[in-house]
């Protein structure tokens, strides 16, 4: 039960924190758990499925190849698990009327991420121990919800916008590039102090993460002087 609690409690922080930075018009709590529970399920459930494809189409030939890892980092991992995210949020959140201003992209995309994250950080922690949960409660939780808020941003704009095409896959492409370079810099472990640039990669998406909540923040429709 402790392990648990040492894997769930970061998710749940990083809701609160998400919830409460939605001012303006908060969220019905049953989408934002139904969609928690997609990206729990549902997302996890995709992104096997595409693992299985990608190590078909494109196995691990040479683990200290940086190439071969760039491309298990951007094209199988980030891929995967962002479009499975992605997914969720296009299909299922999006098209609700709820979803009625553009912060609601964040909010939406940072539940099913979390949901994704909440399963992966239990089957790691689980099996590791309370080491990998402080450690991952400091990095690749957080990171799932970066990646969830950059992809938000542009899913939120999309909704209300005539390109909502572009903005949609922008929002993706952003998603797994910050993905991909995360863990890139961790996969290539073979290279003296490289992982640094994971947490530079992490910095990053945390200083863009924050502008993009404070822009939909500030020009929220339901914001009121």
């Amino acid at each position: 039960m402790q392990l648990i609690i040492m894997a769930l409690a970061p998710i749940f922080v990083i809701i609160f924190y998400i919830y409460l930075k939605d001012k303006y018009e908060k969220e019905p709590k049953r989408l934002l758990f139904a969609s928690f529970l997609l990206g729990a399920i549902v997302s996890i459930i995709i992104t096997t499925l595409l693992y299985s494809v990608f190590n078909i189409l494109v196995p691990l030939q040479d683990k200290l190849s940086i190439w071969e890892q760039f491309k298990q980092a951007f094209f199988v991992v980030g891929f995967s698990e962002e479009l499975s995210k992605f997914l969720i949020v296009l299909l299922y959140a999006q098209r609700h009327k709820e979803f009625n201003e553009p912060f609601d992209g964040i909010i939406y995309a940072v539940m099913v991420s979390m949901g994704f994250a909440a399963t992966e950080n239990l089957m790691y922690v689980l099996q590791s121990g309370p080491a990998t949960a402080l450690a991952r409660a400091f990095t690749a939780v957080p990171a799932h919800a970066t990646f969830g808020i950059l992809m938000g941003y542009f899913m939120g704009k999309a909704k209300f916008a005539p390109n909502k095409l572009y903005l949609n896959l922008v929002g993706l492409c952003f998603a797994i590039l910050f993905h991909g370079a995360y863990d890139f810099f961790l996969f290539i472990d073979f290279v003296p102090g490289i992982w640094v640039g994971a947490f530079i990669s992490l910095g990053i998406g945390i200083f863009l993460s924050k502008k993009a909540i404070k822009y939909h923040q500030n020009n929220s429709v339901f914001k009121t002087e």
